[in-house]
């Protein structure tokens, strides 16, 4: 049984882990702020943007003509897992969450006897993939001393998968990361990005138009898919740094809570040991003087 000392010293640590938790949610809730605006703010642009793609990519068709970002190597063979995860832990499962979905991917692939290649973006998810995918790995990209991601540092991650593209290295390239919804909850999502993979309804109202393009789609196809690149990596990143903020901001509140409860037992149990002690020495000192 430990003692009053043990107990109490018990008590203080677990009060300074409450004031640290506490603290990192409150910032955690500053910053989920203008992640979420971010995030928010750059889905109308993307959104837009897929449907102007799609309508392009629906006109070009399957044709020989059709730039190589679009209609791919005429192989899959092998196949590019960009893994975007946080910087930073203290973040709940949300790192874990991206990871597992990468490793389920890749797992798939090697199955049916395809080449998997890894480029991570965030040192935890390269942590995390490091013991089952580490012999895959091709690349990684630091950003741990960027204070808020911009457009250009998705442009430079693009650049380094066209350029691996252009070099023939793989066939099919594909992002993961983190969709944000609420603070909640943050779902893992895999999207293709190499060839170019739009949705059906990503064309939205005008998929009934007739549009003449000048110049020819399949030369502003080439100018504009490799900006569909860097786009959907640049909103990849927004809504991994708002899920990021969310999952931190949830599970350090529940830390907080668990240390509250952690606190209100372990003071129980101090005030228990204490009554036992002085119920002791009453009892010594009452059978002392009967005794004399």
């Amino acid at each position: 049984m430990p003692s009053l000392k043990d107990l109490k010293n018990r008590i203080e640590s677990v009060k300074s882990t409450r004031k640290i938790t506490k603290a990192m949610q409150m910032v955690a809730a500053a910053k989920l702020r203008r992640a979420q605006e971010s995030a928010e703010a750059g889905r109308p642009y993307a959104e837009r943007f897929n449907a102007v793609m799609a309508g392009l990519a629906a006109s070009v068709g399957g044709s020989d003509s059709a730039p190589k970002l679009l209609r791919g190597t005429g192989s899959d063979d092998v196949h590019l897992l960009v893994v975007m995860t946080a910087e930073r832990g203290l973040c709940g499962g949300f790192n874990a969450n991206i990871a597992k979905l990468a490793r389920a991917k890749a797992e798939e692939l090697r199955g049916k006897g395809k080449t998997v290649k890894v480029l991570t973006v965030g040192k935890k998810g390269r942590d995390a993939l490091k013991r089952d995918l580490g012999d895959l790995f091709v690349g990684h990209v630091d950003l741990s001393d960027v204070k808020r991601i911009g457009y250009t540092n998705a442009q430079d991650i693009a650049k380094d998968i066209l350029s691996r593209f252009d070099g023939g290295e793989f066939d099919v390239a594909t992002i993961f990361y983190a969709k944000f919804v609420n603070v909640v909850t943050q779902i893992p999502t895999a999207q293709q990005v190499i060839p170019a993979s739009f949705e059906d309804e990503a064309a939205g109202d005008d998929s009934g138009a007739i549009f003449d393009y000048e110049p020819s789609e399949e030369a502003i196809l080439a100018d504009l898919l490799p900006k569909g690149v860097a786009t959907a990596i640049f909103s990849a990143l927004l809504e991994n740094g708002a899920s990021e903020q969310g999952a931190r901001m949830s599970a350090m509140d529940n830390a907080t809570r668990n240390a509250g409860e952690m606190i209100d037992k372990l003071t129980i149990q101090f005030n228990r040991s204490r009554q036992a002690v002085i119920t002791n020495e009453l009892i010594e000192i009452i059978s002392g003087a009967e005794a004399l």
